[in-house]
């Protein structure tokens, strides 16, 4: 995010990353998407990534990250599980070997030698190995390079075509990491989580100054005519005008087919990336088929002064809301 002379505005870039049809899997790499503050928003390219072929995604992905820097941005957000193809849509133990430590982890670490270069935040989503236990983390990467710190998924899906239970232990992190980085205060959560309103409300809490979601949703194998891509964006909008904050959110496009103890299964990645303003509107969207570049400008500090006039946070009950801590609803 680059500094404005006539305030503190940032620029965002968000990518829609496509996926061609494969079989077997081979889907692509998810590009990443910069983001805002003064916005821009910038879905790109796809391109095929396998595990077999992971290092030459990762030199795409370089590639890209570059481009989004020329054009501009200064935190480049790259999609959920952007190494390969969205393997959880089938139950396999071959796929677990994709998972590695964050400690000296490959892909981290080389984004943090080009974060460090460009000058740019990159927040890393990947499979996380730790001891038995395995997570849907991103890395924040500040633009020295600083490591800043992980968030572990905390909402775990499973059904059709989504079986991240198989695969993922619910993360530890809780919503309490909020990262300060270079540019600006940022929350981050994944994918499901952003369905959770309480997830939204306890990062702007702690402090972020914009929220971003990156996502790997489509269509529903068991059935194809079900389209939830309004629903999903109705739902973030929310989190974005019930707390006075820009939101970015990034997904895929394209076909994806995956071999499974059933026979092939198949997601439509309906893309539909966006980035929405402190009062929910729509400020910039990508389609679900084309590669485009969408670009918006916020003024955070405007922002801040709106958000603590509103009067959302000073009118708050924390103590009427120990329903929210139960299961069922009893205290």
């Amino acid at each position: 995010w680059k500094w404005k002379e006539e305030g503190e505005k940032w620029l965002f870039r968000l990518f829609n990353s496509p996926a061609p049809t494969i079989s077997p899997p081979t889907s692509p790499l998810l590009k990443g998407s910069p983001f805002l503050l003064s916005l821009s928003l910038s879905p790109s390219s796809h391109f095929p990534c396998s595990l077999r072929r992971r290092l030459t995604c990762l030199h795409l992905l370089c590639r890209l990250v570059r481009e989004a820097h020329a054009k501009g941005a200064n935190i480049v957000l790259i999609q959920e599980l952007f190494e390969g193809y969205y393997f959880c849509q089938a139950q396999r133990e071959d796929y677990f070997q994709r998972a590695k430590p964050y400690k000296d982890h490959p892909t981290i670490a080389r984004m943090q030698k080009l974060a460090k270069e460009l000058g740019v935040v990159i927040p890393v989503s990947f499979f996380e190995e730790a001891n038995t236990a395995h997570y849907n983390s991103i890395a924040i990467i500040d633009a020295d390079g600083t490591d800043l710190g992980i968030y572990r998924k905390s909402h775990i899906p499973d059904g059709p075509g989504y079986q991240e239970k198989f695969y993922f232990n619910p993360g530890d992190t809780g919503f309490k990491v909020v990262f300060q980085t270079k540019f600006a205060k940022i929350g981050v959560a994944i994918c499901w989580d952003q369905w959770f309103p309480e997830a939204a409300r306890a990062m702007v809490l702690q402090g972020a100054e914009v929220l971003f979601y990156p996502t790997a949703i489509g269509s529903e194998p068991q059935d194809q005519g079900l389209d939830s891509r309004d629903h999903w964006r109705r739902v973030m909008q929310g989190h974005a005008g019930a707390n006075v904050v820009p939101l970015v959110a990034s997904n895929r496009i394209g076909k994806e087919i995956i071999e499974t103890e059933h026979g092939p299964s198949q997601i439509t990645f309906y893309g539909n990336s966006f980035i929405a303003g402190p009062t929910g509107e729509i400020v910039a969207e990508a389609d679900d088929k084309t590669e485009a570049v969408l670009v918006a400008q916020f003024d955070l500090e405007k922002i801040k002064s709106k958000r603590q006039s509103w009067g959302v946070f000073r009118d708050r009950r924390p103590d009427l809301y120990k329903v929210l801590l139960t299961m069922d609803g009893n205290l």
